[in-house]
């Protein structure tokens, strides 16, 4: 490995910015190339960056056999995640895919065996893992104080939050708020309990916002989910109740919760009646008596520079450059990612077949 770790970008749309304006801050990195299919994007994209130098080319299999890569960033649009992403793995590139981890989840269950048979590592971008309340969050049902969580609901939601361009167009994107939103709900609420297997998913998912131009502009050509909701069964006898929204009349789809057989946490969504921001709350019980505790934002603190918490890009960024160095392990591991894609399979396949569906994941 050279002394900086050479690094491509796949994917020069939206995203691959928050991307490259991290790479371009760590010393230790230097991009050497970057590929869009639409003709001059790449081109122009790095040279917005004045890596004039740098080569530009019009699809991954040209990126991949022109320049020498330690790692890549895949920021292509969703249902091209897993051939962009399968590609560079087989040609030995370490690769950080954006979020959703693919389409499919066939799609998704070729992308691991790819990573596992080149034993290069793939990770998904899931920056609200770091997150400084998130964290604290999972380290306490990580504790077990909570006893065994049986119960997992999702909140949030947005009440006008409906993307454009590749977002809202099925041939691209797949599944729209599920896949742009609903799979960083999922991740938050299940990565704590360790992704147990998911089993049935029972799931309604609808447009009507999207198809109404009082609400969106271009709703001839809106062709993805809006607002989605499901019922999933787990392994472990978890029940997880999923909500999800891009548009709708209120202002969240309520609290994000885990109840356990010795505890409860919530993380309240929205504002309350003294427009306080979101909060989180640990129930308990302690001699019989109810413990209702505020867990407080404990921020990282520097006595002359104040509170400093991290930029969950940044430190995104730097998990997946860190990770290079050492050759793993991945920060955000798609072998656990791919829970989180059945889910979201099996979410799309219910309602479009508006019927309950087993979701079966291949052997790795």
């Amino acid at each position: 490995m050279s002394e900086k770790l050479r690094i491509g970008i796949c994917g020069t749309g939206g995203i691959s910015h928050a991307h490259m304006d991290r790479y371009v801050k760590f010393d230790d990195v230097e991009i050497v190339g970057a590929c869009d299919i639409v003709p001059g994007k790449a081109r122009a994209f790095l040279d917005s960056y004045g890596l004039k130098d740098k080569p530009a080319f019009e699809n991954v299999f040209d990126l991949i056999k022109n320049v020498q890569m330690d790692g890549a960033s895949v920021c292509t649009y969703n249902t091209t995640h897993a051939e962009c992403a399968i590609a560079l793995l087989e040609a030995g590139v370490h690769v950080l895919c954006e979020k959703p981890m693919s389409f499919t989840l066939g799609q998704a269950v070729e992308m691991v065996r790819a990573s596992k048979k080149a034993n290069k590592f793939l990770t998904i971008g899931f920056q609200p893992r770091w997150d400084f309340m998130r964290r604290r969050v999972d380290n306490i049902i990580e504790s077990g104080v909570l006893g065994k969580v049986y119960y997992i609901q999702s909140g949030g939601g947005r009440r006008r939050g409906i993307p454009g361009g590749t977002f809202v167009d099925e041939s691209k994107a797949g599944f729209g708020c599920l896949g742009d939103i609903g799979c960083y709900s999922i991740d938050e609420c299940l990565h704590a309990v360790k992704y147990p297997k998911p089993l049935t998913v029972s799931a309604i998912a609808t447009d009507y916002f999207g198809k109404n131009p009082k609400y969106w502009p271009d709703a001839a050509n809106f062709n993805v989910d809006d607002f989605s909701v499901a019922l999933v069964r787990m392994e472990g006898d978890t029940t997880f109740v999923f909500k999800q929204s891009w548009a709708m009349h209120a202002d969240s789809l309520g609290d994000t919760l885990w109840l356990g057989t010795e505890g409860a946490i919530k993380i309240s969504n929205g504002f309350d009646e003294l427009r306080r921001p979101s909060r989180v709350m640990l129930y308990t019980d302690v001699n019989g008596q109810h413990l209702d505790s505020y867990v407080l934002p404990n921020v990282p603190f520097d006595a002359y520079g104040g509170a400093r918490p991290m930029d969950i890009w940044d430190g995104k960024m730097r998990g997946f450059v860190d990770a290079l160095k050492t050759n793993g392990p991945a920060p955000v591991p798609g072998e656990e990612i791919l829970y989180n894609q059945a889910i979201c399979d099996g979410i799309y396949r219910s309602s479009k077949l508006g019927k309950e569906v087993e979701i079966e994941i291949p052997e790795i």
